[in-house]
């Protein structure tokens, strides 16, 4: 941390050749890592990530710049440094800083650092105990524990000061399975920005482990999947992913404001399908993605972005939001004082419909039950996607008929959101890390189950017609 009147000459610094905006973005954050294999300890580390970043804007021109010295000298330096990209007068001055209250949400009850190794290490080998107990197939189990503690204090020349506590923990699970022939893996890894009580109280890791092995010996008697159009019901929770990926990083100002997006002056335009509605909701209590504030300064939003399939708004950064003539919305972010801050995802998903995931199994004659989503790749212009599938089974006459392996998926955003046909009332979200302009964050991806009308699927079984 720095004092008041310190940040307020590095800003005065950033201004002097007529910058309108700057910011002064400080952390200092702990993280600790474990990790076993087969019940052996492998890793066990502490990081220390300490800094600042600094940003000057000046129009739609931005610089950027960073360092480790926190020292008046080092501040001012780099505050010089940066200033040097702008020519002008002084247009804006710091005279006062006053500190900004932000609201004490998202605290844990039991925090990481009254938690011990052995005390972690003993949680996890009940998780790969189970995983490795559950059939002689598995023959590895890779199981981890990271949490993390992080202090920001950002300063800018609107005479603002706030600070935020990000306290988050996730354990994370993988299998391989063999039968001497095929080898087949699988993986879970719950999170949340809470402390070790999500994990003593809503995660059940012996639960965990079982369902991670189940699935991974599931894969090694799985019928390679057949290829072709076909209707194909997605999974809830991580199989949001597919929203997340393939629309949720379209409707991000970093991309909209540029005409870079599909969705680029979409505002009031139906793009989805009228039964889909979509958020993203920085302010649930303890969700892996919120914060009480982004990583401008600006408290955290419950954004609706479709509302019954009509684009509602975007995600906005200040910056970007400058391009757009559109207000932040508390969707900047970044992964460490080492990146600039740019709009992104929080906890993103589709709201919950009407029809139970029976029904629309029921309703499907033929089709793909993607149960579990894997990784992918997309192309953020077009929306374009492909995606694996980590456990599918074939949907015949209305019931699960068989397991099937080697699933993708492959469409784009625009025309899945509008080809969804059914949306059930199963809403959960699942965990995992965004990596995009500003760096690596955590998000939630969710939805309920959905069935899309259409879609192509790859396979390496039968080509249907």
């Amino acid at each position: 941390m720095i004092s008041k009147n310190l940040a307020k000459d590095v800003l005065n610094a950033c201004l002097e050749t007529g910058g309108d905006f700057a910011e002064i973005f400080i952390e200092d954050t702990v993280k600790d890592l474990i990790s076993l294999d087969n019940g052996n300890c492998e890793q066990a580390t502490t990081n220390y990530v300490y800094g600042a970043g600094i940003r000057i804007l000046k129009g739609l021109q931005s610089v950027y710049g960073y360092t480790n010295d926190l020292s008046r000298s080092g501040l001012m330096n780099l505050a010089c440094n940066l200033s040097k990209s702008f020519h002008d007068q002084r247009i804006k001055t710091v005279n006062e800083i006053k500190t900004v209250r932000v609201g004490k949400s998202h605290q844990p009850k039991v925090p990481y650092e009254n938690v011990s190794k052995k005390e972690r290490i003993d949680y996890l080998l009940k998780g790969s105990n189970a995983c490795m107990n559950y059939d002689k197939k598995i023959v590895r189990v890779m199981i981890g524990f990271t949490s993390t503690n992080q202090k920001v204090y950002i300063f800018n020349s609107d005479g603002k000061f706030i600070r935020d506590t990000r306290v988050r923990g996730r354990c994370f699970i993988n299998a391989i399975a063999s039968n001497g022939v095929a080898i087949e893996s699988s993986g879970e890894g719950p999170g949340a920005l809470k402390g070790f009580e999500f994990f003593n109280d809503e995660i059940d890791i012996v639960k965990v482990g079982e369902d991670v092995a189940r699935v991974a010996c599931m894969l090694l008697d799985a019928k390679e999947c057949p290829s072709g159009k076909m209707p194909v019901i997605i999974g809830n929770g991580f199989g949001g992913v597919i929203f997340h990926e393939a629309c949720g990083h379209s409707l991000e100002a970093s991309s909209v404001s540029k005409n870079l997006s599909v969705f680029s002056n979409k505002l009031g335009t139906q793009i989805a399908s009228s039964i889909v509605s979509a958020v993203d909701d920085g302010t649930i209590e303890g969700a892996w993605g919120s914060e009480n504030v982004d990583d401008e300064g600006h408290k955290t939003h419950r954004n609706l972005l479709i509302k019954n399939g009509v684009l509602n708004s975007y995600l906005v950064d200040s910056f970007n939001g400058r391009r757009m003539n559109a207000h932040e919305n508390g969707a900047s972010r970044r992964e460490s004082y080492k990146f600039e801050p740019t709009s992104r995802m929080s906890n993103t998903f589709i709201l919950p419909g009407k029809s139970t995931p029976e029904e629309i199994i029921k309703a499907t004659k033929f089709g793909l039950y993607a149960k579990s989503m894997g990784g992918g790749s997309v192309n953020p212009a077009t929306g374009e996607f492909n995606f694996a599938v980590n456990e599918a089974y074939i949907v015949e006459n209305g019931e699960i008929a068989y397991p099937v392996k080697g699933a993708t998926l492959i469409g784009s955003g625009k025309d899945v959101l509008l080809k969804i046909d059914m949306v059930g009332n199963d809403l959960k979200r699942a965990q995992g890390m965004c990596g995009a302009a500003s760096g690596s964050v955590p998000t939630d991806v969710g939805q309920p189950t959905i069935r899309v009308s259409e879609m192509t699927v790859g396979g390496r079984g039968e080509k249907l017609n």
